[in-house]
């Protein structure tokens, strides 16, 4: 096989791969996100409900927290399928805050900021 027919075979399947990955079923998509916190207190619980969801899941830090300039990586995947989700930071100050329809399919990092 010629130099060039083998260049040909290489890119037809380098665009094959293009294709197939821009058609991912959402299940086979990586929800992980990364999540910072830049609040200046300390984050005791964080939720990630997907959108139709009647209530909050659980805490997804369970006995742990996220301090004041850390970040920790979360796969937010709950076996729905889902790409959208609602988060909830609640800090020991007893704020919330809520952030709802982020796209974790697409999301690589969420920052919750003052």
């Amino acid at each position: 096989m010629g130099s060039s027919a083998l260049k040909s075979i290489v890119a037809a399947g380098a665009a094959s791969a293009a294709v197939l990955a821009g058609s991912l079923p959402a299940a086979a998509l990586d929800r992980r996100v990364t999540i910072v916190n830049n609040t200046g207190y300390t984050m005791v619980r964080f939720y990630a409900s997907h959108r139709d969801a009647k209530s909050w899941q659980e805490n997804i830090f369970g006995n742990k927290v996220l301090a004041n300039g850390y970040s920790v990586s979360i796969n937010i995947d709950d076996g729905t399928g889902y790409c959208i989700f609602d988060f909830k930071a609640v800090f020991d100050d007893g704020d919330e805050v809520e952030s709802w329809g982020n796209n974790v399919c697409e999301l690589s990092t969420f920052t919750f900021n003052p």
